[in-house]
Protein backbone atom coordinates (compact mmCIF):
# COMPACT_ATOMS: atom_id res chain seq x y z
CA UNK A 1 0.00 0.00 0.00
CA UNK A 2 0.84 3.41 -0.31
CA UNK A 3 0.67 6.32 2.06
CA UNK A 4 -1.19 8.92 1.17
CA UNK A 5 -2.81 12.49 2.53
CA UNK A 6 -6.19 12.87 3.41
CA UNK A 7 -6.44 15.31 0.93
CA UNK A 8 -4.74 13.50 -1.70
CA UNK A 9 -6.47 10.65 -1.47
CA UNK A 10 -10.07 12.59 -2.02
CA UNK A 11 -8.16 14.11 -4.93
CA UNK A 12 -7.52 10.78 -6.00
CA UNK A 13 -11.02 9.68 -5.71
CA UNK A 14 -12.10 12.13 -7.89
CA UNK A 15 -9.46 11.60 -10.49
CA UNK A 16 -10.37 8.14 -11.19
CA UNK A 17 -14.34 8.80 -11.18
CA UNK A 18 -13.34 11.25 -13.56
CA UNK A 19 -11.32 8.94 -16.20
CA UNK A 20 -13.82 6.14 -15.72
CA UNK A 21 -16.80 8.34 -16.46
CA UNK A 22 -16.48 10.90 -18.98
CA UNK A 23 -20.21 12.11 -17.76
CA UNK A 24 -18.56 13.62 -14.33
CA UNK A 25 -17.61 16.97 -14.48
CA UNK A 26 -16.31 19.24 -11.54
CA UNK A 27 -17.56 22.50 -10.34
CA UNK A 28 -15.56 24.81 -8.00
CA UNK A 29 -14.41 28.66 -6.74
CA UNK A 30 -10.71 26.93 -7.35
CA UNK A 31 -10.41 24.74 -10.01
CA UNK A 32 -7.89 22.15 -9.12
CA UNK A 33 -4.90 22.61 -11.74
CA UNK A 34 -4.23 18.57 -11.98
CA UNK A 35 -7.76 18.17 -12.63
CA UNK A 36 -7.32 21.15 -15.41
CA UNK A 37 -3.99 19.71 -16.56
CA UNK A 38 -6.00 16.11 -17.26
CA UNK A 39 -9.27 16.67 -18.13
CA UNK A 40 -9.72 20.47 -19.63
CA UNK A 41 -11.93 23.37 -18.99
CA UNK A 42 -15.00 21.66 -20.40
CA UNK A 43 -14.91 19.50 -17.50
CA UNK A 44 -13.47 21.27 -14.94
CA UNK A 45 -14.89 24.66 -14.13
CA UNK A 46 -13.25 27.29 -12.14
CA UNK A 47 -16.74 29.12 -11.24
CA UNK A 48 -17.50 32.74 -10.21
CA UNK A 49 -18.12 32.93 -6.12
CA UNK A 50 -21.76 32.47 -6.74
CA UNK A 51 -22.51 29.21 -4.43
CA UNK A 52 -26.40 29.46 -5.43
CA UNK A 53 -25.42 30.11 -8.87
CA UNK A 54 -23.04 27.03 -9.45
CA UNK A 55 -24.90 24.35 -6.67
CA UNK A 56 -28.41 24.98 -8.81
CA UNK A 57 -26.42 24.34 -12.22
CA UNK A 58 -24.81 21.04 -11.01
CA UNK A 59 -28.65 20.32 -9.87
CA UNK A 60 -29.85 20.43 -13.46
CA UNK A 61 -26.77 19.10 -14.79
CA UNK A 62 -27.31 15.87 -13.39
CA UNK A 63 -30.84 16.27 -14.11
CA UNK A 64 -29.24 16.10 -17.72
CA UNK A 65 -27.23 13.11 -17.62
CA UNK A 66 -23.97 14.63 -16.06
CA UNK A 67 -22.56 13.45 -13.04
CA UNK A 68 -21.11 16.83 -10.98
CA UNK A 69 -18.99 17.17 -8.29
CA UNK A 70 -19.46 20.20 -6.52
CA UNK A 71 -16.47 21.56 -3.89
CA UNK A 72 -17.64 23.95 -1.76
CA UNK A 73 -14.54 24.06 0.11
CA UNK A 74 -15.60 25.33 3.87
CA UNK A 75 -19.25 24.21 4.67
CA UNK A 76 -19.33 27.68 5.22
CA UNK A 77 -19.93 28.54 1.91
CA UNK A 78 -22.82 26.01 1.24
CA UNK A 79 -25.15 28.28 3.76
CA UNK A 80 -25.43 30.80 0.50
CA UNK A 81 -27.21 28.08 -1.67
CA UNK A 82 -29.41 26.97 1.52
CA UNK A 83 -32.45 27.09 -0.78
CA UNK A 84 -30.98 25.19 -3.73
CA UNK A 85 -29.94 22.51 -0.75
CA UNK A 86 -32.97 22.38 1.27
CA UNK A 87 -35.66 23.51 -1.25
CA UNK A 88 -34.37 21.45 -4.39
CA UNK A 89 -31.67 18.88 -4.11
CA UNK A 90 -32.58 17.31 -1.05
CA UNK A 91 -36.01 17.01 -2.57
CA UNK A 92 -35.50 17.03 -6.44
CA UNK A 93 -35.51 12.82 -6.71
CA UNK A 94 -39.24 12.62 -4.89
CA UNK A 95 -40.70 15.68 -6.40
CA UNK A 96 -39.73 13.86 -10.13
CA UNK A 97 -41.79 10.61 -8.64
CA UNK A 98 -38.17 9.11 -9.19
CA UNK A 99 -38.56 9.17 -12.65
CA UNK A 100 -35.05 11.18 -13.00
CA UNK A 101 -31.39 10.61 -11.51
CA UNK A 102 -29.56 13.15 -9.86
CA UNK A 103 -26.18 11.61 -9.17
CA UNK A 104 -24.23 14.25 -7.46
CA UNK A 105 -21.55 15.31 -5.14
CA UNK A 106 -21.13 17.76 -3.13
CA UNK A 107 -17.82 17.99 -0.75
CA UNK A 108 -16.84 20.71 1.90
CA UNK A 109 -14.82 20.95 4.79
CA UNK A 110 -15.89 20.93 8.46
CA UNK A 111 -14.18 20.98 12.03
CA UNK A 112 -11.62 23.31 13.30
CA UNK A 113 -8.38 23.02 14.55
CA UNK A 114 -6.83 25.67 12.41
CA UNK A 115 -7.67 28.87 14.32
CA UNK A 116 -9.62 30.13 11.52
CA UNK A 117 -12.16 30.83 13.94
CA UNK A 118 -16.57 31.24 14.14
CA UNK A 119 -17.54 31.31 10.88
CA UNK A 120 -14.66 29.02 9.25
CA UNK A 121 -14.58 25.92 12.43
CA UNK A 122 -17.92 24.80 12.11
CA UNK A 123 -19.60 21.29 12.21
CA UNK A 124 -22.97 21.75 11.14
CA UNK A 125 -23.89 17.95 9.44
CA UNK A 126 -27.04 17.71 11.71
CA UNK A 127 -28.58 20.73 9.82
CA UNK A 128 -28.20 18.68 6.46
CA UNK A 129 -28.87 14.91 8.46
CA UNK A 130 -32.29 16.51 9.05
CA UNK A 131 -33.18 16.98 5.65
CA UNK A 132 -34.88 13.82 3.57
CA UNK A 133 -33.51 13.37 0.34
CA UNK A 134 -29.47 13.91 1.19
CA UNK A 135 -26.78 10.89 1.72
CA UNK A 136 -24.00 12.00 3.90
CA UNK A 137 -20.21 10.82 4.78
CA UNK A 138 -17.43 11.74 7.53
CA UNK A 139 -14.36 9.99 6.71
CA UNK A 140 -11.46 9.73 9.28
CA UNK A 141 -8.28 7.93 7.22
CA UNK A 142 -7.16 8.25 3.70
CA UNK A 143 -8.57 5.13 2.75
CA UNK A 144 -11.97 5.99 3.94
CA UNK A 145 -11.83 9.14 2.07
CA UNK A 146 -10.94 7.69 -0.93
CA UNK A 147 -13.34 4.58 -0.91
CA UNK A 148 -16.20 6.74 0.25
CA UNK A 149 -15.78 9.86 -2.09
CA UNK A 150 -15.63 7.20 -4.74
CA UNK A 151 -19.07 5.34 -3.89
CA UNK A 152 -20.25 8.78 -3.02
CA UNK A 153 -19.65 10.06 -7.10
CA UNK A 154 -20.87 6.52 -8.39
CA UNK A 155 -24.26 6.96 -6.11
CA UNK A 156 -27.39 8.10 -8.50
CA UNK A 157 -28.49 10.31 -5.62
CA UNK A 158 -27.41 13.81 -3.83
CA UNK A 159 -24.51 12.83 -1.49
CA UNK A 160 -22.56 15.58 0.70
CA UNK A 161 -19.04 14.59 2.05
CA UNK A 162 -18.46 15.96 5.13
CA UNK A 163 -14.40 16.13 5.01
CA UNK A 164 -12.34 17.30 8.44
CA UNK A 165 -10.18 20.20 7.55
CA UNK A 166 -7.44 19.18 10.13
CA UNK A 167 -7.16 15.78 8.93
CA UNK A 168 -6.14 17.12 5.38
CA UNK A 169 -2.52 16.51 5.88
CA UNK A 170 -3.05 13.26 7.59
CA UNK A 171 -1.36 10.39 6.03
CA UNK A 172 -2.12 6.83 6.07
CA UNK A 173 -2.24 3.81 3.79
CA UNK A 174 -4.15 3.49 0.71
CA UNK A 175 -4.83 0.62 -1.41
CA UNK A 176 -3.19 0.67 -4.71
CA UNK A 177 -5.95 -0.96 -6.51
CA UNK A 178 -9.35 0.08 -6.78
CA UNK A 179 -11.08 0.93 -3.34
CA UNK A 180 -14.21 1.43 -2.66
CA UNK A 181 -16.42 1.91 1.06
CA UNK A 182 -19.83 0.95 0.95
CA UNK A 183 -21.84 4.14 2.04
CA UNK A 184 -24.17 3.07 4.84
CA UNK A 185 -21.41 0.54 7.17
CA UNK A 186 -19.06 1.67 9.93
CA UNK A 187 -16.08 0.38 10.84
CA UNK A 188 -14.97 -0.98 14.05
CA UNK A 189 -11.56 0.68 14.36
CA UNK A 190 -10.90 -1.17 17.70
CA UNK A 191 -12.52 -3.84 19.14
CA UNK A 192 -13.11 -3.83 22.99
CA UNK A 193 -15.40 -5.32 25.36
CA UNK A 194 -15.79 -2.65 27.91
CA UNK A 195 -16.77 0.41 26.37
CA UNK A 196 -18.29 1.25 22.92
CA UNK A 197 -16.57 4.79 21.59
CA UNK A 198 -18.67 5.92 19.08
CA UNK A 199 -16.26 8.66 17.30
CA UNK A 200 -16.62 10.72 14.53
CA UNK A 201 -14.16 12.20 11.59
CA UNK A 202 -11.34 13.52 13.72
CA UNK A 203 -11.91 12.53 17.02
CA UNK A 204 -11.50 8.81 15.94
CA UNK A 205 -8.01 9.51 16.17
CA UNK A 206 -8.18 11.11 19.66
CA UNK A 207 -10.48 7.99 20.31
CA UNK A 208 -7.92 5.70 19.43
CA UNK A 209 -5.17 7.67 21.34
CA UNK A 210 -7.38 7.63 24.48
CA UNK A 211 -8.07 3.78 24.41
CA UNK A 212 -3.85 3.39 24.76
CA UNK A 213 -4.47 5.44 28.05
CA UNK A 214 -7.25 3.28 29.48
CA UNK A 215 -5.43 0.53 28.66
CA UNK A 216 -3.12 0.84 30.85
CA UNK A 217 -5.80 0.60 33.23
CA UNK A 218 -7.30 -2.48 32.26
CA UNK A 219 -10.17 -1.23 30.23
CA UNK A 220 -10.29 -2.17 26.71
CA UNK A 221 -12.58 0.17 25.15
CA UNK A 222 -14.07 -0.68 21.32
CA UNK A 223 -14.02 2.59 18.83
CA UNK A 224 -16.51 2.74 16.12
CA UNK A 225 -16.44 5.07 13.42
CA UNK A 226 -19.79 5.69 11.82
CA UNK A 227 -18.30 6.69 8.66
CA UNK A 228 -22.02 7.37 6.99
CA UNK A 229 -24.03 9.78 8.81
CA UNK A 230 -26.45 9.32 6.43
CA UNK A 231 -27.18 6.11 5.57
CA UNK A 232 -25.92 5.38 9.61
CA UNK A 233 -24.94 1.61 10.16
CA UNK A 234 -27.52 1.31 13.24
CA UNK A 235 -26.89 -2.71 13.43
CA UNK A 236 -23.13 -2.05 14.22
CA UNK A 237 -23.30 0.45 16.67
CA UNK A 238 -26.23 -1.56 18.44
CA UNK A 239 -24.50 -4.56 18.61
CA UNK A 240 -21.67 -3.23 20.14
CA UNK A 241 -23.31 -1.70 22.66
CA UNK A 242 -25.11 -4.64 23.29
CA UNK A 243 -21.47 -6.32 24.43
CA UNK A 244 -19.86 -3.44 26.22
CA UNK A 245 -23.26 -1.79 28.06
CA UNK A 246 -22.18 1.42 27.51
CA UNK A 247 -21.60 3.99 24.90
CA UNK A 248 -19.22 7.55 25.19
CA UNK A 249 -20.01 9.47 21.70
CA UNK A 250 -16.64 11.61 20.72
CA UNK A 251 -18.02 14.78 18.51
CA UNK A 252 -16.30 17.95 17.45
CA UNK A 253 -20.01 19.42 16.69
CA UNK A 254 -21.85 20.91 19.52
CA UNK A 255 -24.73 18.50 21.64
CA UNK A 256 -27.59 20.19 20.77
CA UNK A 257 -29.71 18.62 18.05
CA UNK A 258 -26.35 16.70 16.65
CA UNK A 259 -25.28 13.46 15.39
CA UNK A 260 -24.54 12.75 18.85
CA UNK A 261 -27.85 12.98 19.45
CA UNK A 262 -29.31 11.13 16.64
CA UNK A 263 -26.50 8.31 17.74
CA UNK A 264 -27.64 8.28 21.25
CA UNK A 265 -31.44 8.18 20.37
CA UNK A 266 -30.88 4.72 17.95
CA UNK A 267 -28.91 3.45 20.75
CA UNK A 268 -31.69 3.91 23.62
CA UNK A 269 -34.60 3.83 21.38
CA UNK A 270 -34.56 -0.08 20.58
CA UNK A 271 -35.32 -1.74 23.25
CA UNK A 272 -33.03 -4.64 23.22
CA UNK A 273 -29.96 -2.31 23.14
CA UNK A 274 -31.11 -0.49 25.70
CA UNK A 275 -31.45 -2.86 28.31
CA UNK A 276 -27.95 -4.12 27.71
CA UNK A 277 -27.07 -0.44 28.86
CA UNK A 278 -25.51 -0.58 32.47
CA UNK A 279 -24.70 3.78 32.52
CA UNK A 280 -26.11 6.27 31.20
CA UNK A 281 -25.04 7.55 27.45
CA UNK A 282 -22.28 10.20 27.95
CA UNK A 283 -21.61 12.61 24.95
CA UNK A 284 -18.24 14.30 24.34
CA UNK A 285 -18.94 17.29 22.09
CA UNK A 286 -17.77 20.78 21.70
CA UNK A 287 -19.33 23.48 23.73
CA UNK A 288 -22.31 24.91 22.05
CA UNK A 289 -20.88 28.71 21.83
CA UNK A 290 -19.14 30.07 18.41
CA UNK A 291 -15.66 28.42 17.77
CA UNK A 292 -13.25 31.23 19.22
CA UNK A 293 -10.64 32.75 17.10
CA UNK A 294 -7.83 32.41 20.23
CA UNK A 295 -5.62 28.76 20.11
CA UNK A 296 -6.01 29.08 23.57
CA UNK A 297 -9.66 29.25 23.94
CA UNK A 298 -10.44 26.91 20.49
CA UNK A 299 -8.71 23.78 22.55
CA UNK A 300 -11.23 24.81 25.22
CA UNK A 301 -14.25 24.70 23.38
CA UNK A 302 -13.08 21.02 21.70
CA UNK A 303 -13.45 18.14 23.01
CA UNK A 304 -10.14 16.23 22.68
CA UNK A 305 -8.62 12.98 23.92
CA UNK A 306 -8.50 13.85 27.58
CA UNK A 307 -12.15 14.33 27.91
CA UNK A 308 -12.99 11.12 26.25
CA UNK A 309 -10.82 9.21 28.76
CA UNK A 310 -13.04 10.91 31.62
CA UNK A 311 -16.11 10.36 29.88
CA UNK A 312 -15.50 6.97 29.90
CA UNK A 313 -14.40 6.78 33.06
CA UNK A 314 -17.70 8.91 34.43
CA UNK A 315 -20.13 5.31 32.59
CA UNK A 316 -17.93 3.15 34.21
CA UNK A 317 -17.81 4.51 37.54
Amino acid sequence: MRQLSYAAAGLEAVQEEMRRDPSTIHLATDAPGRLIKEFGVERVRGTPITEAAFTGLALGAAGSGYRPIVNWSMVTFSFVAMDQIVNQVSKIHYMFGGQARFPLVFRASVGGGRQLAAQHSQSPYSMFMNLAGLKMILPSTPADMKGLLKSAIRDNNPVISFESSRLMGFKGEVPDDEHLVPLGKADIKRAGGDVTIVALAWMVHEALAATETLQQDGIAAEVIDPRSLVPMDQDTIRASVRKTGRLVIADEAGPTAGASAEIAALVTEDKETFACLKAPVKRVCALQVPIPYSPALESHVFPSRQTIIAGVREVLA
